[in-house]
């Protein structure tokens, strides 16, 4: 059985931002002993990029200054050892902090995972949202944790026990997506409806567009934020890739540097897939794909991979060593790829289905659910 839970930071590419002093954070740590360094870490901007800012301790005290904007959700990691952040699991020492232009005070003794917050009504907001909507999916959550790790191994491999965990798991699910639209319907000004809509989205345009008619509900003040024209800009670009609308076509060099249309492949059943070499998901996809591609090459079905690597060689080796023998193409740009920016890519691997006509006729199809299309199209 898979794990329920995934922890929140993966260390993507992290960018380091110069700090400007319109208001501080600041983080007293009175007993701390170590030559610990403090780390905060938020996301930013439409491209939804990591940035990293970091701070060393002088006699336990830890300040940050940060220049006025809008509101930040913010993950403040103690690193204890003075060592470089290389990422953390559940036992690391971290803390979630918003910023909203106010000077914070952060309190505590020697960690910062159970430090208290002064200075800011909207993180006094926050731990009453978290105990309303988060806190009863999080206690559900640990409980069937809990009863995977006491079961034995042959408990573990038992279907009626995983497909009971997995019910169990469900329902947990409707429940904390019920509180959730419980809570937006009666606080349409607070910025955790906003944040609640923004991560049910999840950078996903269609769950985006699902959720337009609330979105829309949310006062003039939330939707008018940087936070709610990011949202607004991806209801709107996800119109555009939606299944059923004409694919947006565009032209990039492949890895001989020549141009490559995509209604250069008019005519034929064509799988846009993006990912790239440094993205684990996406390598353990590709035999998955390869494996189609073999079975429906010679049935007027085709692939055009589409990578958000920087650097060519690593991005050449991986098609090589995964067998990608069809087209690719890349402006070597990463996440600021110009067909990701396109199609609204925030994560991947995704994929698009796009029938002769040029029509988008399935989305984000992987393993089973890819074959089982190309098969019922195809066969």
């Amino acid at each position: 059985m898979k794990k329920l839970i995934i922890i929140v930071l993966l260390f993507a590419p992290i960018l380091s931002r110069a700090q400007n002093a319109d208001y501080t954070l600041t983080i007293k740590l009175n007993a701390l002993k170590t030559s610990a360094k403090a780390y905060l870490i938020y996301n930013f901007g439409w491209t939804n990029q990591r940035s990293l800012d970091s701070a060393e301790s002088n006699n336990g005290t830890f300040i940050f200054k940060r220049e006025a904007g809008d509101t930040l959700k913010t993950q403040i990691v103690i690193e204890h050892t003075g060592q470089h952040l290389k990422g953390f699991d559940r036992k690391a020492d971290v803390l979630f902090v918003f910023l909203d232009n106010n000077s914070i005070t952060i309190n505590g003794k020697d960690s910062i995972k159970n430090a208290t917050i002064s200075g800011s009504k909207l993180n006094e907001e926050y731990i009453k949202y978290h105990t309303m909507v988060l806190l009863p999916g999080e206690n559900k959550i640990n409980a069937l944790n809990a009863k995977y790790a006491a079961a034995t191994n042959d408990k573990r491999n038992d279907k009626e026990f995983k497909d009971s965990l997995m019910t169990q798991y469900r329902e947990m699910v409707k429940e904390q997506d019920s509180l959730t639209k419980n809570y937006i319907n009666k606080n349409s000004d607070s910025y955790f409806s906003l944040m609640a809509l923004s991560e049910m989205a999840n950078g996903n345009s269609d769950k985006a567009i699902g959720n337009e008619p609330t979105f829309k509900s949310l006062s003039t003040r939330l939707k008018t934020s940087k936070d709610g024209i990011n949202l607004a800009r991806l209801i709107e670009a996800g119109r555009a890739t939606s299944i059923g609308t004409i694919a947006p076509d565009f032209i990039e060099n492949d890895v001989n540097d020549k141009p490559v249309k995509l209604s250069d492949f008019k005519g034929k059943y064509v799988l846009l897939d993006f990912w790239a070499s440094w993205c684990g998901p996406c390598r353990a996809e590709n035999p998955n794909v390869v494996k189609a591609y073999n079975k429906y090459k010679d049935k007027n079905f085709t692939v055009l991979g589409v990578s958000l690597d920087a650097k060519k060689e690593p991005w050449l080796a991986a098609i090589k060593t995964d067998g990608l023998t069809w087209t690719e193409i890349s402006d070597l740009k990463g996440w600021n790829n110009m067909v990701a920016k396109q199609y609204t890519i925030r994560s991947i691997p995704q994929n698009f289905l796009i029938d002769p006509t040029g029509k988008i006729v399935g989305k984000n199809l992987r393993g089973d659910d890819l074959e089982a299309k190309l098969a019922s199209l195809l066969n």
